[in-house]
């Protein structure tokens, strides 16, 4: 990643504190019942990590355990605040991410950087794979070889599914949404949540990424 995009994701990322501190909290409560106050912080899970974002200077620290926080992840809790539709609720219909809402441009990238590199980062490793997805709260599926829903956000679940390869065919794999995803955020931050998800895993895992993997800021 050069340091003209890295800081061009910094700035991003300030333009959005500054953004959330010019929000109605109590609105955003609102929208968001998973968001909860706590003190100064107003606090969420993402990816069963949990985070609060200081109420009055909108920044995002780690409260689960110590550690920074990416950029990719600040970004996924604000663009959530800033995008989030009143009417905004699950439908209970699940998709792929190019049937999403506005996605399209995005579809290309997500299918190299993100279900591609899912399959490749897990092949041969179901047993790992299982276990970092009930270390995230995972449920299991009926569906696919390996297949489990996990929360990214309470209002964004999010499916797994694995096919394990053979001598003849290579891995598979694919993630689903419920078709309101994009009703709660950007189009283009599902591609972040979706890495964000797999970066965990396979740190989880004690795998590494597929080099052909979106990366995280």
């Amino acid at each position: 990643m050069s340091q003209e995009k890295t800081s061009n994701y910094e700035t991003a990322c300030e333009q959005w504190r500054i953004r959330f501190l010019e929000m109605d909290q109590d609105q955003l409560m609102q929208r968001l019942p998973e968001l909860k106050p706590e003190g100064d912080f107003l606090c969420l899970f993402h990816f069963g990590k949990k985070y609060g974002i200081h109420r009055r200077t909108g920044e995002i620290v780690l409260l689960s355990e110590e550690g920074s926080v990416p950029i990719t992840v600040k970004l996924n809790l604000y663009t959530l605040f800033g995008y989030v539709s009143p009417k905004a609720a699950l439908r209970g219909e699940w998709v792929p991410f190019e049937n999403l809402r506005g996605t399209a441009p995005f579809a290309p990238a997500f299918r190299k950087g993100v279900i591609e590199s899912y399959a490749r980062t897990f092949t041969g490793h179901m047993d790992r794979l299982q276990a970092a997805m009930e270390s995230m709260g995972g449920i299991r599926l009926p569906y696919s070889d390996l297949g489990y829903q996990v929360d990214a956000f309470a209002c964004i679940p999010v499916r797994f599914l694995f096919w394990e390869g053979d001598d003849e065919f290579p891995a598979q794999a694919n993630i689903l949404f419920d078709a309101s995803a994009t009703d709660f955020i950007h189009g283009e931050s599902i591609v972040s949540i979706a890495m964000v998800g797999l970066a965990q895993l396979a740190e989880s895992a004690g795998l590494l990424m597929d080099p052909n993997a979106i990366p995280l800021m």
